[in-house]
């Protein structure tokens, strides 16, 4: 299957990442990476309950902040 979300502007990922943990850290959850475990052999379903609701929020931040800079110009 091929991934259809790639960023446009590949040198954009370091700072897109940043945004997407600065997100997460005012949500106040949690974020596990690799190194917290493997989480590799786990289901759709298991890691979607582990991050909970943070990707709608994640959306909803980036267009907030998106209508924001649209407002300042």
């Amino acid at each position: 299957m091929t991934r259809r979300n790639r960023i446009l502007v590949p040198e954009a990922r370091e700072g897109l990442d940043q945004l997407k943990y600065k997100i997460i850290q005012d949500a106040n959850q949690p974020y596990q990476t690799e190194q917290a475990g493997d989480l590799g052999n786990r289901t759709s379903r298991e890691n979607g309950k582990t991050g909970g609701s943070i990707g709608g929020n994640m959306v909803r931040e980036l267009v907030r902040m998106a209508e924001e800079n649209l407002k300042h110009r």
